[in-house]
Formats: structure tokens, sequence, C-alpha cells
């Protein structure tokens, strides 16, 4: 890798350091290239990034953004983990890890909150940020829903009770 394209992917990094919420480092103890292939879709489909970067580099790219403490974790063979909603990197992380012990969870950063392996992993059980919209959405919608219900019930029942005077006088 020469200068410009060790200086792009610092760009990069950083860019990507400025625009997200968490990351999460993983250590990778051996994955064969379908396993890493397997992890970059599974985060893809989650909406976040996995990216493994040499550690320097990684360490000049944080620099000047709000993940400085995790220069400490990067050594060793690292993968960078990366989103805009904190719950679904640590979910395939999580997930994938469990399957495959290749894959090392060394810890990650929330904001300005620094997460060990145990704190990513009791990130991954929270709902995501899609799951939270959904119930906020169920929430506003129940009270008209049953606005809607209580209001159509009196109609109904005196259609019933039409229907029912109709039916003794036809018979």
């Amino acid at each position: 890798m020469d200068r410009t394209e060790k200086s792009e992917l610092v760009a990069e990094l950083n860019r990507t350091f400025a625009e997200t919420s968490v990351v999460i480092v993983t250590r990778n103890l051996g994955l064969t290239v379908a396993q890493s292939t397997e992890l970059r879709t599974k985060m893809r489909e989650a909406g976040a990034r996995y990216k493994v970067a040499k550690n320097r580099l990684a360490r000049i790219a944080i620099e000047g953004t709000d993940y400085t403490t995790l220069s400490d974790l990067l050594t060793g063979p690292t993968g960078l983990s990366t989103s805009t909603d904190p719950v679904a990197p640590a979910k395939v992380v999580v997930d994938f890890a469990k399957a495959n012990d290749k894959l090392e969870i060394v810890g990650g950063q929330m904001g300005t909150t620094v997460l060990d392996a145990n704190g990513v992993k009791a990130l991954a059980t929270m709902p995501s940020l899609d799951e939270l919209r959904a119930k906020i959405v169920g929430l506003i919608v129940a009270p008209a829903t049953k606005l809607a219900t209580i209001t159509q019930a009196p109609a109904a029942q005196i259609a019933r009770v039409l229907a029912a005077y109709a039916e003794k006088e036809a018979a």
C-alpha cells in the first residue's frame, strides 16, 4: 500500500468515525475469507459496516474524534464495526461470535461511553432503532384504533337491533 492509498484510507476512516454513533473493536483469530465475507454481509444487511484496517492507520484516523480512547484496544488483528444505529453492529457481532469462536469481542465505544466486551454484549440485547420506532408508532396508533372501535360499537348495535326486528317481521 503506497502513501496515497494510506492517506485515503485514513481520511475514509476519519469520516466514518465522525459520522458513526458506535464503534466495536473485534479481534480476528484466523477468520477465513468466507467467514469475513459472511460477517460483512450480515453487517451490511443490518445497516452497519465492518472494516479491517491496520492498527497504526486506525489510530491516526481516530485522532481528533470522540473515539481516541479506543487506541488502546487496537492491538493484534482487529476489525472495526461502525454504525449510526448503536445496537445493530453489536447484535451482529455478538451473534457471529457465538457461532464462530475465531472472532473475539474486545470492546467498543458508544458516543463518549467506553464499552468492554460485556458492555457490547449488553448493548446487543437492547432493541434496535427500528424496533423502538415501531413500538412508538404502535403506541401512538393504539388509542386511535380503540377510539374508532368504540365509536363504531353503538352504530353496530343499532344495526343488529334493526336487523333483528326486520327478521322478526319477515317471519
